[in-house]
């Protein structure tokens, strides 16, 4: 057979880096589905975007057009009692007067696991100023299964234990992690579905803290709220 039957490739050129992509923007990281575990979402993830970073490749974030439209955003946030780990019952209305990061995540979630250190820090940092986060457990895994990760995680906030009508009241919640920020007078003033990055939750954070907690909270605190079921 000649040369010209089985031509040689030529050796490409290593990928280079330059002044443009040194640093290139890391894409946010789509939710997870529910409906099933995901143990090596977070391994590769983790791989898919070191690639991405050696090879320069530039990826924008999403405008915030592309955020997903939210049709109780500015109107109240439906009210609700949940169980919490350590055995209390607990209503959203109980942190009235607070600006709330309302997060529904689950143990088989990679990017809650991502997200959750984050919280962490940012309760610290914001909590003598009126800031309360609020975990809602959207999970299969039993009481003590959850209580042993969130242990583990070291988280310093209330988890609940979700219920389907609660996510229903709030629009189903079918991917996690999904968060809700809530103003200091109970209104929904920001939604995030997916993972995004710290410096974007504290900002909606600190919008949250610049509302009042205003005079009108009357009719939202009479309405019922959403109750556990067993």
């Amino acid at each position: 057979m000649s040369m010209e039957e089985n031509p040689v490739a030529a050796p490409q050129p290593e990928p280079t880096l330059n002044s443009d992509n040194v640093n290139p923007p890391v894409p946010p990281m789509p939710p997870v589905q529910r409906g099933g575990r995901n143990g090596l979402s977070l391994i590769l993830t983790a791989v898919v975007l070191a690639i991405m970073l050696y090879f320069g490749f530039h990826m924008a974030r999403r405008s915030p057009s592309a955020r997903t439209s939210y049709s109780l955003k500015s109107a109240a946030a439906p009210d609700f009692t949940l169980e919490s780990l350590d055995g209390q019952s607990m209503r959203l209305s109980d942190f009235r007067g607070k600006a709330v990061l309302l997060n529904f995540w689950a143990t088989w979630c990679g990017p809650c696991k991502i997200e959750m250190p984050w919280f962490v820090d940012l309760q610290n940092q914001y909590g003598s100023q009126g800031l309360q986060i609020v975990g809602v457990a959207m999970d299969d895994s039993a009481k003590e299964d959850i209580d042993k990760f969130v242990k583990e995680m070291g988280v310093n906030y209330p988890v609940l234990i979700g219920k389907e009508a609660v996510g229903d009241a709030y629009g189903g919640v079918p991917a996690l992690p999904e968060s809700f920020f809530i103003s200091r007078d109970g209104k929904i003033m920001d939604k995030f579905i997916g993972l995004r990055g710290k410096a974007e939750v504290e900002e909606a954070i600190k919008k949250a803290l610049e509302t009042e907690p205003g005079t009108n909270s009357a009719a939202a605190d009479s309405a019922p709220a959403t109750q556990a079921q067993k």
